[in-house]
């Protein structure tokens, strides 16, 4: 690939690329959402929401946004703006705090699969929800891709998504937001004189 590749936030130009990525990718399975939901998910968290070009072409994308563990969008219906108590109703994200960042969706173009696009995005996704004091992400694992998430460290959770809410097989699962990485200084020529401490 010799075309630059850029992740950034989604804006309001990429609806038309998102929604046809998602129709491309979901339709077949029979979950395809559509434009108003896709864009009531991503309204609820736009700042966990990003594309990724590649030259200046809108090759992927991946919808996020918090929810309780154990729970996910119900695809028979928008999102709401999340406000009230706590704990809502199953399908709902609530007033939750940062602590589970629900990865809804991500799609990358057929002509473009196999070359490390998913793993930019998940990548971009993981840093924020670190930065945002997430402690896990989550997905709902549709089509028979609970062995891509496996080998990414996603681990089922079998039972929660009922059967008949994403397609047969649909598998819940849910992996530790790692901590950033420490790099070592590296060491100088002429190491500092000792602070008092350190000779006391």
């Amino acid at each position: 690939m010799t075309d630059p590749v850029r992740v950034r936030p989604l804006a309001d130009g990429d609806w038309d690329a998102v929604v046809t990525l998602e129709r491309d990718a979901y339709t077949g399975l029979g979950l395809s959402e559509g434009r108003a939901a896709l864009q009531s998910r991503a309204a609820v968290s736009p700042d966990t929401c990003f594309v990724v070009d590649v030259g200046a072409r809108t090759a992927g994308y991946v919808l996020a946004l918090p929810y309780p563990p154990h729970r996910y969008p119900d695809l028979t219906r928008p999102e709401e703006p999340p406000e009230g108590p706590p704990e809502g109703p199953p399908g709902e994200p609530s007033a939750v705090p940062p602590g589970n960042l629900h990865l809804h969706d991500i799609v990358v173009a057929p002509g473009l699969r196999r070359q490390g696009l998913a793993r930019h995005l998940l990548h971009h996704l993981t840093g924020t929800a670190r930065a945002r004091g997430d402690q896990r992400i989550s997905l709902v694992a549709v089509g028979g891709t609970e062995p891509f998430w496996s080998a990414r460290g996603f681990v089922p959770e079998p039972g929660v998504v009922p059967g008949d809410a994403y397609g047969g097989g649909a598998v819940y699962m849910s992996k530790p937001v790692a901590a950033a990485r420490q790099t070592r200084a590296r060491p100088s020529l002429s190491p500092p004189a000792p602070t008092l401490r350190e000779v006391s």
